[in-house]
């Protein structure tokens, strides 16, 4: 089948098309569909979401890396690392040899300009450092020693260091133009060392991208004796599409977010099967707490008592889920012992807004819901939440979006919606990750930050928690702020994610992790 052929078949599924593929393309044994969505762009220093992790992932390193679940920071191009008494000083030594996909080799002046080119972009996972690192502070004393030398102590910096993709300065800076760091070029063409390289004509932003293994990788294959040559990423838009493509033998994988409803029916097919997986990922209903009534406790109580927790939970999604009644996951250290959260309870939903109705919020205007249209779990608990509400009288109008509209518009209170639904991933792990980047206020502006909530008392605990170095004392930390938070009902939160994803039977070796959702695409093969 000519690739012609396969891309605007595939193309067609992007769009949402059952547009059947061929028997000779369904059965190529050297070719991986991947039909998980795409980030936005592919400059991994200027977007911060879960399809990013994919690109992060394969075609490019960092120096550590998760692995595994319970994910385990392992070392990657760095060999090793040190850090001085005080905490400020972080020396990470290169692996030798490492070269990037163009066989230029990867050195110490590769990682601090990938370091420097994100904290002066100030975009993307620059979050995490940007409060305790200059630019000035990532050196180089020799080719394979990069130095970090920080403004102050920072307990998670190196479990967000896989943040970082380290991208070759020669290349970006030649790419250069208008003062845009590279990331018109970066964007749509690939600078990294990483396991699989980007084949730039075939990528089309959010529709279809093209990888192929790279086979002189610094880690080497014999993990792997039949590792996939080619890999073609074609999201499908549609739920009720990707799996029937899945079923169909047209995609080898769905996304990471498939409906319960659909798991018997990829279970029963002869070709599929569904990966569970305990993940650290929280579905989280988002309150705009600059905007009325969510600027009133008793109104966003009234609403976090309003939802069915256990409808959803257990009904909805058939009980593939746990409940967690926080902004961390149950299944991380940092959580108060005997935290209960909220419940669904109208009565006290009802008592909740007649307080807030006393104390003048504004409970008569119709609130908007933004859900993420291609994510059918949004949507379902858009519309359990809706007609709950109206029990309350409180009219709430839903509004199909998807995640980079909304994400744009979060970068001020004025724009954020009023409520909007989505997932906070593990992208590093560390209560920092969740609580961390969520409630503390010098992170307003940013997607994770966007219930725009400002607590005094909980800017101390987590500064204080992220500045010592020992787990005992910022477990207590946390565990004050969480119970702080959780009382003053910002945002609404519902699960902890098992997470099930589709796959077709051939595919060999898929391993989860956390970080990055099993999307590691260096362990697979394809069955013969």
């Amino acid at each position: 089948m000519k690739r012609s052929s396969f891309l605007a078949l595939a193309g067609a599924l992007s769009l949402g098309l059952a547009a059947p593929l061929p028997v000779a393309a369904q059965q190529d044994k050297q070719v991986l569909v991947w039909g998980d969505t795409l980030p936005a762009g592919l400059d991994p220093h200027a977007i911060f979401d879960v399809p990013m992790q994919f690109i992060l992932l394969n075609m490019y390193d960092t120096l550590y890396r998760y692995i595994g679940n319970p994910p385990k920071l392992e070392p990657w191009l760095a060999a090793s690392h040190t850090v001085s008494e005080d905490g400020l000083t972080w020396n990470f030594k290169l692996t030798p040899g490492v070269k990037f996909q163009d066989g230029s080799p990867l050195t110490a002046n590769d990682v601090v300009y990938s370091f420097r080119r994100l904290l002066a972009m100030k975009r993307g996972p620059a979050g995490a450092f940007l409060p305790v690192l200059k630019p000035e502070g990532v050196t180089a004393p020799d080719a394979e020693t990069v130095r970090f030398v920080l403004d102050k102590p920072y307990a998670p910096f190196l479990a967000a260091i896989p943040l970082v993709a380290i991208v070759s300065q020669q290349q970006v800076e030649a790419n250069v133009k208008d003062n845009d760091f590279g990331s018109a070029w970066l964007s749509a063409n690939g600078a990294g060392s990483g396991v699989y390289k980007l084949d730039p004509a075939t990528y089309r932003p959010r529709e279809a991208l093209d990888l192929l293994r790279n086979k002189d990788h610094f880690k080497g294959w014999a993990h792997n004796p039949k590792p996939i040559d080619v890999v073609r990423s074609r999201p499908v838009a549609e739920t009720s599409t990707r799996v029937l493509a899945l079923m169909r033998g047209e995609i080898d994988a769905t996304d990471s977010y498939l409906p319960t409803d659909q798991v018997e029916r990829v279970e029963k097919n002869a070709r599929t099967r569904v990966a569970r997986d305990e993940s650290m990922r929280v579905f989280i209903i988002r309150m705009n707490n600059k905007k009325p009534p969510f600027d009133n406790v008793n109104a966003r109580k009234c609403f976090a008592s309003a939802f069915n927790y256990e409808g959803f939970n257990n009904v909805i999604l058939k009980g593939f889920v746990d409940r967690n009644p926080g902004p961390n996951p149950r299944n991380l250290w940092g959580n108060p012992p005997d935290l209960k959260g909220y419940k669904y309870d109208m009565a006290a939903a009802k008592a909740f807004c007649d307080k807030a109705k006393a104390e003048g919020a504004k409970l008569d205007r119709e609130v908007e819901i933004h859900i993420q249209s291609e994510l059918e779990q949004t949507s379902q608990s858009a519309q359990m939440f809706q007609a709950d509400l109206q029990k309350l009288g409180i009219k709430m109008k839903i509004v199909p979006s998807t995640w980079p509209q909304i994400t744009s518009a979060t970068t001020k209170p004025e724009t954020s919606p009023d409520l909007w639904i989505h997932w906070v991933s593990t992208y590093f792990v560390d209560p920092e990750n969740w609580i961390g980047q969520m409630y503390d206020s010098q992170f307003l502006g940013t997607w994770k930050a966007s219930a725009y909530y400002t607590n005094p008392k909980v800017d101390e605990l987590l500064r204080k928690a992220r500045s010592i170095s020992a787990q005992p004392e910022r477990q207590k930390l946390y565990q004050e702020a969480t119970s702080i938070v959780v009382e003053d009902s910002p945002d609404i939160w519902v699960y902890n994610t098992i997470q099930l994803r589709g796959l077709s039977k051939r595919v060999q070796g898929y391993q989860f992790s956390p970080v990055g959702g099993g999307g590691d695409l260096r362990w697979m093969s394809l069955a013969e």
